[in-house]
């Protein structure tokens, strides 16, 4: 590839990240509301762990400290990374909506370079919205990461993102495959993945046809690696193999997921399933 046609690709990478920026901006109110959200969302769990002592769950043998923290950090983490899963789907669908998904398919770009685009957008925009409520959190309960590694939750985290680019891709396919209700099946998944990823308990806890899916699932990986630095102190050398999973999965992940996704467009507009009808 030339340098100015790699050139192109990346004007046109930040291009569609910067038209989803456009979009959020336009409808900021209910970013807000959703800001809102998030933000009980973390509090409600932080106030559960904290409620286990008033109603005597707590005693000698349980680390009420330890339980608040694990559950925070899964909260905030699972708001994050539902986040980006979500934003890719959610694109695809606004661009239906708005009637400008037509215009996107026909433009001169490589369809790797479009979903990447959105995908990029979402990861910078879910940090940005995670350090907010981790503030919020922070002065709320007094979270104490004294004992944390954070470089190698650092590491983690960013190595979750490959795979998490995957499964972006892959979830915006279902809004191609039904107009209708592409919207829903997204929130079907993000919630099987919520149930199956160890989101707020161990996966041991889990039935052992769920423990599989969960086992297969890199958001599982991502948590319990994070958790182990934050909560454990787990250093960057204690942390390799789960950056090796988590980049691994990415490596499978990413291009079936636009392959998938290339196939949808295909069958979409043969279909005539491109066009908005409501």
């Amino acid at each position: 590839m030339s340098a100015g046609v790699q050139h192109g690709e990346l004007n046109a990478l930040y291009g569609f990240a910067e038209r989803q920026l456009h979009v959020v901006k336009r409808y900021w109110v209910w970013e807000v509301v959703w800001l809102f959200y998030s933000l009980v969302s973390v509090l409600s769990i932080g106030f559960l762990a904290s409620g286990l002592d008033s109603l005597g769950i707590g005693g000698t043998t349980f680390d009420l400290h330890r339980a608040q923290l694990y559950l925070l950090v899964g909260a905030l983490l699972w708001g994050y990374l539902s986040l980006v899963f979500m934003e890719a789907a959610y694109g695809i669908a606004w661009e239906r909506w708005e009637g400008t998904i037509e215009y996107t398919f026909m433009a001169p770009v490589r369809r790797l370079t479009h979903l990447l685009g959105i995908c990029l957008f979402a990861i910078a925009y879910g940090l940005a919205r995670t350090f907010i409520v981790l503030m919020v959190a922070i002065a709320m309960f007094g979270l104490d990461f004294s004992h944390a590694d954070i470089p190698a939750a650092v590491l983690v985290l960013a190595a979750s993102t490959v795979p998490l680019v995957g499964l972006s891709i892959l979830t915006a396919v279902l809004p191609l495959l039904s107009p209708q209700k592409g919207e829903q099946m997204s929130i079907a998944l993000q919630g099987f993945l919520l149930l199956v990823s160890g989101v707020y308990y161990p996966l041991s806890v889990l039935p052992a046809p769920m423990q599989l899916a969960g086992q297969a699932s890199p958001l599982t990986y991502a948590l319990a690696g994070i958790r182990a630095s934050l909560l454990d102190g787990a250093t960057v050398r204690d942390q390799l193999p789960t950056v090796l999973i988590l980049l691994a999965m990415g490596a499978v992940l990413i291009p079936a997921s636009v392959a998938t996704f290339s196939w949808a467009e295909r069958r979409a507009k043969r279909l005539g399933l491109l066009k908005r009808s409501g």
